[in-house]
């Protein structure tokens, strides 16, 4: 036993390092998966196809795509666009997540052409659009229901189930231990992506759905064409093979804390840190401001934000995170719009929305300076350290170049605040006026309430 092991040994020393066992010290990439180029600079526009205009549908909605061009987003987001389950329906017309055909299109919204159309005119203008994709549940009277019924999970008496806890009533839970409820949503984002050129998916409670699924399908969608996925969860492991971009939710609910006075500034460290030193450095982690999740069920921007709005919605835009635009955001909508009912946005609450050119306005400042892109695409963001914490928030974005400074007052109090060290210090041009401005170590920064300033210089 000693010569076999003396053997064994002497063997593996006489092997070539390159060919041993990697150095186990050697960092190793997390994320195996490559975002497509035009995702990394992104912004995306969500669009609830119901209420998005008067009339609700996909030839009307491709109308709008040159507004939303003079805006500035990149990627829109269909809210699901199937047809909708009548058993168990809530409201009048029923929730776009209770799925009743992922083949189909909802005849409410038009024809499968009329999405077509929808889609080529988007690429044409220079967009990407991805689908809304409902893989954990089902509609009541989806026909796998009846065709399939192991497909779904029971309760303890035998009976389908919606996911529980949830008042989620008018849904029923599929059974992901089955290969063939796998195949057939699997098949159907590959239809999706193959015949329509959809270019990606964002996918509803993502975390309910075993990540190996998302794995194996992000991998056969990009042997198609190069998609952009977008998860709704929080979890790091999702983003080793499977989303590009997921939810940020403590960075929501923490501004919302710190709008309605129930943290400081210093509330936003634990996010900061945790996305630095946690997360992959390809994560993009969507820090949104409103969606129709928040919209329907948390209260519209003013309600959650109030004079906060502007502040958290600048630092949403040019912090380190994926910005996301919901319907209506831009015309100033202060509705809660109706879920299972048609109820149109007012668009022309727009017409003196200094909100919407506020929105505008950062887009074309991301634009410019790419230290603000998304994920590893972007610079980390440093902290500016001052005297006053607990009220102004600042950072440094710098990278090839080009720096961006932000200051923000996290309080419904003016703010005085001296800068202990001279990371901010440089000339720069501000946000939306283009004045010259310097910085230096030891500058006292005055900020009114909920005030904030953004200082570049090396943009493009």
């Amino acid at each position: 036993m000693l010569r076999i092991a003396l053997t064994a040994a002497i063997a593996l020393m006489a092997t070539p390092l390159a060919a041993q066992q990697a150095d186990p010290w050697q960092p190793r990439p997390y994320v195996q998966i490559e975002a497509p180029e035009w995702s990394r600079d992104a912004v995306l526009y969500q669009i609830n196809t119901r209420q998005f205009t008067p009339e609700g549908t996909f030839a009307a909605a491709e109308r709008e795509l040159p507004r939303l061009k003079d805006l500035g987003v990149d990627i829109l987001w269909l809210m699901p666009i199937h047809p909708i389950g009548e058993v168990n329906r809530k409201g009048t017309l029923g929730s776009p997540y209770s799925v009743q055909d992922y083949y189909a299109v909802n005849p409410e919204f038009g024809t499968e052409e009329d999405l077509k159309s929808f889609i080529d005119a988007a690429h044409e203008q220079g967009f990407h659009v991805i689908l809304d994709l409902v893989a954990n549940h089902t509609a009541w009277d989806n026909p796998l229901a009846s065709q399939h019924p192991d497909w779904y999970e029971k309760t303890w008496d035998g009976h389908f189930r919606p996911t529980p806890w949830w008042d989620w009533s008018d849904i029923i839970d599929l059974d992901w231990s089955q290969p063939g409820v796998r195949e057939h949503v699997g098949g159907a984002m590959e239809m999706w992506v193959r015949d329509f050129e959809v270019d990606g998916f964002r996918a509803d409670v993502a975390g309910y759905v075993p990540v190996d699924f998302w794995e194996t399908m992000r991998a056969r969608l990009d042997a198609i064409r190069p998609v952009f996925m977008l998860g709704e969860v929080q979890q790091t492991s999702y983003h080793r093979a499977a989303f590009d971009a997921t939810y940020a939710w403590d960075w929501h609910h923490t501004s919302k804390r710190i709008a309605n006075g129930e943290a400081d500034a210093t509330g936003l460290f634990g996010y900061y840190a945790e996305n630095e030193s946690l997360w992959p450095r390809e994560a993009m982690r969507m820090t949104y401001i409103e969606n129709h999740d928040s919209n329907a069920w948390e209260g519209t921007i003013y309600e959650n934000y109030g004079p906060a709005l502007d502040a958290m919605t600048a630092l949403s835009f040019t912090g380190e995170g994926l910005p996301l635009i919901h319907n209506g955001q831009e015309a100033c909508n202060a509705k809660r719009l109706e879920f299972f009912e048609k109820d149109p946005i007012d668009w022309s609450q727009g017409e003196d929305c200094a909100y919407g050119d506020l929105l505008a306005d950062l887009i074309a400042f991301r634009d410019a300076n790419p230290a603000l892109r998304n994920g590893a695409w972007g610079a980390v963001m440093s902290q500016v350290v001052n005297d006053r914490p607990q009220q102004l928030f600042g950072w440094v974005r710098q990278r090839d170049g080009n720096k961006v400074v932000g200051l923000f007052n996290l309080s419904g109090e003016p703010v005085e605040a001296t800068l202990a060290d001279g990371l901010a210090a440089g000339t720069y041009a501000e946000f939306q006026t283009g004045e010259v401005a310097t910085l230096a170590q030891g500058d006292t920064v005055s900020l009114p309430a909920w005030g904030f300033r953004l200082l570049s210089s090396g943009g493009e």
